[in-house]
């Protein structure tokens, strides 16, 4: 199944006063995961051509002052970003910069038959006239890359859990 785009539901606790949001959700067939794992799984193997983007987001993003990789204080990451919070429903990944405050939720619920239906939201609440440059900036890529990475849940092997 593909990534299907729905409406992001506001306010949401984990980003107050967002004043831009989306939201894809994924209903996967057969196989159970926690919220964490399927943050983990979504945003720690990004295909390369996600990883290359984002590596060019990561030199442009520095020209504007904004942060290139996780703030150095957070040791928890889920691929770059620092978790916020994680259980067995919901994970939250994000920090706040001087343009712009994002939160990544990613969740999961139970769907029909033997399914779940796996969901991730972007809040941004943009500070500024370079936040919503930023933001203007990377929407095309945002737009391909979330699908993108929640598709590969259902495509991707599970990795081996010792």
């Amino acid at each position: 199944m593909r990534p299907r785009s729905v409406a992001a539901r506001l306010p949401n606790a984990w980003l107050p006063g967002p004043d831009w949001a989306d939201r894809y959700e994924l209903l996967v067939f057969g196989e159970r995961m926690t919220a964490a794992e399927a943050a983990r799984r979504a945003l720690g193997s990004a295909p390369a051509w996600v990883q290359s983007l984002l590596a060019l987001r990561n030199r442009l993003a520095s020209l504007i002052g904004l942060n290139a990789a996780a703030p150095p204080a957070h040791s928890g990451l889920i691929g770059t970003f620092p978790l916020l919070h994680s259980d067995d429903r919901e994970a939250v990944v994000g920090y706040d910069d001087r343009h712009l405050d994002f939160r990544i939720v990613v969740d999961v619920r139970e769907g029909p038959a033997d399914s779940q239906v796996i969901g991730m939201t972007t809040l941004v609440r943009r500070r500024n006239f370079f936040g919503r440059l930023y933001l203007a900036a990377v929407m095309p890529f945002h737009k391909a890359i979330v699908p993108t990475l929640l598709a590969g849940l259902s495509d991707r092997p599970r990795a081996a859990v010792s």
